[in-house]
């Protein structure tokens, strides 16, 4: 037997008596140690949402595909959605952007520091401004024009690399394009933004003039997942910063481009640790 293997489990399912012994007893029977465990049971939905990080010891005929179809079988008397994974399985994550570089800078800083548990397989863009950037860290970099004759076109070349790369995830970092609603619902689940400001709010052109014209007191950011519902998407993380009287439209887009990045972070991070769970139009994200 070898030494003990880290792994998650993440499951929801309506709720009912006794998902949690059963999710416990099969962690015992198979030598598993809890590490942390989470759980939430939403009483107006009637719905239960549980991660389990857990170490396994695996060898012999007890491995990761075993716990799996082991599992498959307590799963389905509660008509779960589970999902089990060993920790050091890293997302493949494929980034996009348009001319604003501040959030990717900050993701390929992340994943290059430890940060964050992603491996970035790939970038897309439709500009060429950050592609000595990229190609400093050692990324493949992809220059996708879009144009309102081509975006068919542009969209296709999108699918072949995420595709290509086998990516399980795919961030749009101030990537100012409107994805099709097929794009949409291929990709669904798979696809985070980072907007400015709280959604609805300020949607359109210059909304830092749009938030000082009114007087707010609070400039925030909004990461969700992409749906054909532009910009009203599932809300996974948001970030806020105290604003006042004193600071201009450019210093709201400065303070602005803070909370982008520290929101879209965070989105990734909870995405990829499996503590996002969509229910509806909103998540469940167990911290």
């Amino acid at each position: 037997m070898g030494a003990p293997v880290e792994h998650v489990l993440t499951l929801d399912c309506p709720e009912a008596p006794g998902i949690v012994h059963a999710v416990s007893r099969f962690l015992l029977e198979h030598g598993s140690d809890i590490i942390d465990n989470q759980q939430f049971g939403d009483r107006r939905d009637g719905h239960f949402f549980m991660r389990v990080h857990f170490a396994a010891t695996l060898g012999g005929e007890n491995t990761v595909e075993t716990l799996r179809r082991d599992f498959a079988a307590v799963a389905a008397p509660f008509a779960m959605r589970w999902h089990l994974e060993p920790t050091s399985a890293r997302p493949r994550v494929l980034i996009m952007v348009s001319r604003y570089g501040h959030c990717l800078n900050d993701l390929l800083f992340r994943a290059r520091s430890g940060d964050l548990p992603i491996d970035v397989v790939a970038v897309v863009s439709n500009h060429r401004d950050h592609e000595a950037l990229v190609a400093w860290h050692g990324i493949p970099f992809f220059h996708v024009p879009v144009t309102a004759a081509a975006k068919t076109e542009a969209e296709a070349r999108l699918l072949e690399i995420v595709d290509s790369f086998d990516a399980d995830l795919v961030v749009l970092a101030r990537y100012m394009q409107v994805l099709s609603d097929d794009l949409c619902t291929r990709l669904a689940g798979r696809v985070i933004n980072i907007h400015h400001s709280f959604l609805p709010s300020f949607k359109g052109a210059k909304p830092y003039h749009q938030a000082h014209d009114r007087g707010v007191k609070l400039v925030g950011a909004t990461a969700h997942y992409v749906t054909a519902d532009l910009d009203e998407g599932p809300i996974i993380a948001q970030e806020v910063i105290d604003v006042d009287h004193s600071h201009t439209p450019d210093d709201l887009a400065a303070i602005g481009r803070d909370a982008e990045s520290a929101a879209l972070a965070r989105a990734v991070r909870w995405h990829c640790e499996g503590r996002v769970f969509v229910q509806g139009r909103r998540t469940v994200v167990l911290r």
